[in-house]
């Protein structure tokens, strides 16, 4: 072995010598590290290969979280879609199970995610624009009218009243006499990113981890099969962050969760193995490989030593990505057809479990069907056509993805333990450092694109003048005035004395200890609103106020 790689070495001398004579420009990582020409053995020389990577299905997974990963089936696949009105998004959803996807992930609109009714004065303007207006489980109930929710899994883009939402849907699922134990499915239910970078939070930090640990509890006891958080790096690389602190970010978030739900008195193999993740996938297609196996490396080595899980299923890096929003542009929005399968093989190519891919039009108005169907048959040429389910992790053992797979896990340890020694995600929020560093580098990115030393095709660098060819969508004026309407005829034929009664009891649950989720429970199934339930919370929690607002 020694003499092989003296053999190399020398051969790579020869080389450098040669590439020299004409230095070609210097290229660096998303993360700024410079990459290196060609790599060969000894870039990957310092760790045993198999021993340090194991197998597929083995810990630390870094080849895949399952021994046969596609061979046996494929990822599922998602688009997010929710617009308008529960009926419109109810026939888009049956519009995309019949082109083949595989589960549904729904979008809220704005009032939704931050708790408040269709008819508030603060939600005009909003109602139904960035996704479906829930206000009762008569919504949810339309939106998933005729779907099989026992052979569905569903995944909803809900944060702050993320257990509300659960809740609604768990009633709803009784109501048609399937039970909770057979609910597939993912709330996002990640608090602290919206501190951070999105900003659909409703309460402070400590009721809101509270919320989390609750619902951790209770999905262990009752929907065991449900994903009870997906924590997402996906807004954070959205807003700005490098694929390394897009990975150490959310993981320093779960880190926050998983200790308060310890404190709370959970057994770490209660709920630990139904933790998800959402990230993103963006251009940079060995980058993106490297930086799903890293994690899971990383993710398999916090759970087991950190935290002392014993189940394997605990160590498992399982999660849902999406292409990357922000790469996609107005300008030749057809070029972003191209972005997105990209990033899609790349995405497949690092193991994901679940994917969606962005529609070409999404840079200027919500998907039209049109769109909407390219970006599901994107994943499904992947399948079927492109050969790279054939194999498991068919880049393990690439000199370059093996060296990058260790780069990316080592800064990713080091930039958790630089939040740690700070005292944890939620001090380093508070401080503003998690901020500072996603905003630091969006800055840097997009002065980079104005001196075009970051090509964007299209934007920076082969312009064209044109009018794009694109049917966009057009929404209804009158959502908000027929959701009002709706809203209104219910709140005049539901029993409002049991109404009052169960929000009497979630007012008491939440002054005191107790689960607030059986509590949500009745709440929902009264057809109390989901402004009336965070009223009654903000009543007992307060709101939450940035610093310096």
């Amino acid at each position: 072995m020694m003499d092989t790689l003296k053999k190399i070495e020398e051969q790579k001398r020869r080389w450098t010598e040669k590439l020299n004579q004409r230095p070609p420009e210097r290229r660096f990582t998303d993360w700024g590290e410079p990459v290196a020409p060609l790599y060969c053995p000894d870039d990957i020389e310092a760790f045993d290969y198999l021993e340090d990577t194991g197998f597929p299905g083995e810990y630390p997974f870094v080849r895949g979280v399952h021994p046969s990963m596609y061979l046996s089936q494929p990822w599922t696949m998602r688009q997010y879609s929710g617009f308008a009105t529960a009926e419109e998004t109810n026939e888009r959803f049956k519009f995309l199970l019949q082109q083949g996807q595989t589960g549904l992930s729904v979008a809220f609109d704005l009032p939704t995610q931050i708790g408040y009714d269709s008819d508030d004065p603060l939600c005009e303007g909003e109602v139904g624009r960035v996704g479906v207006a829930v206000d009762s489980m008569e919504d949810l109930e339309i939106i998933f009218r005729d779907l099989p929710l026992d052979k569905l899994s569903t995944s909803m883009t809900i944060n702050a009243p993320a257990a509300i939402l659960l809740a609604m849907y768990i009633a709803m699922a009784e109501k048609r006499g399937i039970p909770s134990e057979k609910l597939r499915g993912t709330i996002q239910n990640d608090i602290l990113k919206e501190y951070t970078v999105r900003g659909t939070y409703i309460f402070p930090p400590g009721p809101s981890i509270r919320l989390i640990t609750d619902t951790f509890a209770f999905c262990s006891r009752h929907v065991p099969l449900w994903n009870s958080i997906n924590v997402a790096g996906y807004h954070m690389r959205e807003a700005g962050c490098s694929a390394v602190q897009e990975i150490a970010f959310s993981f320093a978030n779960a880190i926050a969760y998983i200790e308060a739900a310890l404190q709370a008195g959970l057994d770490i193999d209660t709920f630990a193995p139904r933790i998800s993740w959402i990230f993103n996938t963006h251009n940079k297609i060995f980058e993106e490989v490297a930086k799903y196996r890293a994690a899971r490396r990383v993710w398999a080595e916090l759970l087991r030593h950190r935290f002392g899980a014993k189940d394997p299923r605990s160590w498992m890096f399982r999660f849902h990505t999406q292409t990357s929003g922000v790469s996609l542009t107005a300008q030749q929005p057809e070029n972003n057809i191209v972005r997105t399968a990209y990033q899609a093989l790349a995405a497949v190519l690092g193991g994901a479990q679940s994917l969606a891919v962005c529609s070409f039009d999404e840079a200027m108005a919500l998907p039209t069907e049109k769109s909407v169907r390219v970006s599901l048959r994107t994943q499904q040429i992947l399948v079927h056509e492109a050969g790279v389910t054939d194999t498991v992790d068919p880049l393990g053992g690439s000199y370059y993805i093996e060296n990058l797979t260790e780069r990316m896990a080592s800064e990713i340890r080091k930039l958790i333990e630089k939040i740690d020694d700070m005292g944890g995600a939620v001090a380093a929020t508070e401080k503003g450092f998690i901020q500072n560093e996603i905003e630091s580098r969006a800055y840097a990115l997009q002065q980079e694109i104005e001196q075009k030393q970051r090509i964007v095709v299209g934007v920076n660098e082969y312009q064209i003048e044109e009018e794009p060819e694109v049917a966009l969508y057009i929404p209804d004026l009158n959502i908000a005035e027929n959701q009002i309407a709706k809203l209104k005829a219910l709140k005049s034929r539901r029993n409002q004395a049991k109404v009052q009664e169960t929000l009497a009891a979630v007012r008491k649950g939440a002054e005191g200890t107790d689960n607030l989720l059986p509590l949500f429970l009745e709440a929902v199934k009264a057809y109390a609103t989901i402004g009336e339930v965070c009223k009654v919370l903000k009543g007992v929690f307060g709101e939450y106020r940035p610093a310096g607002t």
